[in-house]
């Protein structure tokens, strides 16, 4: 009887180690996997490549809400003439950020997209050659602030 009472014990203890176990792997999987985590890490992709092919010489910011910038760059490495361009921009109606890019001369929208939804805030900053982006996303349940910070490197 007293060997059946310990191996109890010790069963119900090992079963309620795995059930709280199992419970903080899918809290964790929730938070790593999140909607607002995958936009935060697409935003953050898009805007790196794109700024590193910018060209320092030409941009454009929102100097009053600091809600978008657009910056200009080269379709191919032997052009000369600034000849594309590319636009970052905060939806706070729709709480979205959007991207769109597009031809300069004769102007012409190539592609527009939405980048990530969730997004409560977003202010972008230029210094210099360098251009960061300050996204806060917020689905409800989980906020996240994705900083980014990239050089205009094309001349």
């Amino acid at each position: 009887m007293v060997t059946i009472v310990i191996a109890s014990i010790v069963v119900s203890s090992i079963c309620v180690l795995l059930a709280d176990g199992q419970r903080g792997w899918r809290i964790m999987y929730d938070h790593i996997y999140a909607d607002v985590v995958s936009d935060g890490y697409v935003a953050r992709r898009k805007f790196d490549t794109v700024m590193r092919n910018a060209s320092w010489q030409r941009y454009s910011l929102d100097e009053t809400n600091k809600a978008w910038v657009e910056v200009y760059y080269y379709q191919d490495a032997n052009s000369t003439v600034l000849d594309r361009y590319a636009r970052f921009e905060f939806d706070s109606d729709n709480g979205e950020l959007n991207f769109e890019e597009g031809i300069l001369d004769p102007l012409q929208t190539v592609n527009i997209q939405t980048l990530c939804g969730n997004v409560s805030d977003c202010v972008f900053q230029v210094a210099g050659r360098s251009v960061q982006m300050v996204l806060k996303l917020d689905n409800g349940l989980q906020s996240v602030t994705v900083t980014s910070s990239a050089v205009m490197h094309n001349y």
